[in-house]
């Protein structure tokens, strides 16, 4: 049995600051994560790992093996960050790993460099700790491409891991999270005739088109449960040809975010877009339009091609689940007080829990509204007290 009182030694947090240091200090935006990555693989052989894997998108992945054979549990945390905008804005470097006033500084401190560091530590002592005496494998997972693919990357880690758990480490307050609502990004179209706008009787404009769409969407009420509102807003919208230099615009283009709930399809969540769509081409001869999922296509920094369609599915686990439950008691033996509640954005959880469902539950230190900001940091007690809590979970899985 492991005693859970020295989890972090003045080694132990000193090591993990430089770690979380080294990672910040490494630029990583979404397909530029070779830096990050070469941090990370150096750090978990330094710690002991029996393998470090790099796939084809550049995701990388640490594996601890146990003694005996037993279950595989994977902590995902996403390495790529948003760009920094207004540099001049913050007071401390973006990459510069600055500590002052038991703060770390840094662009990904807290979405989700500070994270990932934590439980890769964890991870690590915990199998000091017990000197690999336990049933079963630890993978750790630096993943890219997070912050504009949610969970695309992570298909290629759950197929090289196969794992019985998911633990996904982005911010929550030190809470155990069960669930998420989903994501999907839904494009509208309307096609009209190119005119000059001197004769628009001539054309067809596009967007007046698209604009008598929009009104009936908005009257459009998506369902509702335990995991919030089914959201549906535009967010952006766009004419071509652009500048439209004297010419009636024969293309329009809105974007809808839509957040999804438990067990919606692309189907059904389409099916009330299309049906306005009908109504008012039945309405309107002159009235083309259809709607349909956005395509995304990024490339990684290994040169790799990620493309799908951007619908990432929601997922909520019961309180009484034996996974969260498990979860739930590590944290409690480590001296941590979790509420048990659903991260309020999308994370790759859509894909482990809401695609391959596999069981799945978040939990990470810092607040999830640092995310993004000037001056973000992550507090070292926080840090800290996340490694504890990873540590906790580890423990309610493998222990005797």
């Amino acid at each position: 049995m492991l005693h859970t009182k020295t989890i972090l030694t003045k080694k132990r947090e000193e090591f993990v600051i430089k770690f979380l240091q080294e990672m910040i200090q490494q630029p990583s935006n979404s397909g530029k994560e070779s830096g990050v990555v070469e941090v990370i693989r150096k750090n978990l052989l330094d710690m002991g790992y029996d393998s470090v894997h790099i796939d084809k998108f550049g995701n990388v992945i640490g594996c601890i093996k146990g003694n005996k054979p037993g279950k595989k549990i994977l902590f995902d945390g996403h390495i790529d960050t948003v760009p920094v905008q207004g540099r001049e804005k913050w007071k401390y470097d973006p990459y510069g790993g600055t500590i002052s006033d038991g703060k770390l500084y840094g662009r990904g401190t807290s979405d989700m460099k500070g994270q990932t560091a934590a439980f890769m530590v964890a991870s690590a002592y915990f199998a000091e700790d017990c000197k690999k005496d336990f049933a079963g494998e630890i993978y750790v997972a630096g993943v890219v491409h997070e912050e504009i693919f949610e969970g695309i990357a992570a298909r290629e880690i759950s197929k090289y891991v196969k794992p019985d758990y998911v633990v996904i480490g982005e911010s929550s307050e030190l809470n155990l999270k069960i669930g998420q609502r989903g994501r999907g990004e839904i494009v509208l179209e309307t096609f009209g005739k190119p005119a000059h706008s001197a004769n628009p009787d001539k054309g067809i404009n596009a967007v007046y088109k698209m604009g008598k769409i929009i009104e009936e969407i908005r009257k459009i009420v998506p369902p509702e449960t335990e995991l919030g509102k089914g959201i549906l807003e535009l967010t952006d919208i766009k004419s071509s040809p652009y500048p439209g230099a004297s010419v009636v615009p024969d293309y329009c283009r809105a974007t809808y975010d839509r957040r999804l709930l438990v067990g919606e399809t692309k189907e059904e969540v389409l099916a009330p877009i299309e049906d306005v769509l009908n109504k008012l081409m039945k309405e309107d001869p002159e009235l083309k339009a259809k709607v349909s999922f956005a395509i995304g296509k990024e490339t990684c920094y290994t040169g790799e091609i990620i493309e799908g369609e951007r619908f990432f599915p929601g997922w909520l686990y019961s309180e009484d689940d034996e996974f969260v439950q498990k979860a739930y008691r590590g944290l409690k033996d480590v001296g941590l007080e979790p509420e048990i509640t659903q991260y309020s954005f999308c994370t790759n959880g859509s894909h482990y829990a809401g695609e391959a469902k596999i069981k799945t539950i978040g939990f990470g230190p810092s607040k999830e509204n640092l995310a993004h900001t000037i001056d973000e940091y992550i507090e070292l007690d926080q840090l800290f007290k996340g490694i504890k809590g990873y540590y906790g979970i580890l423990k309610s899985i493998y222990d005797k």
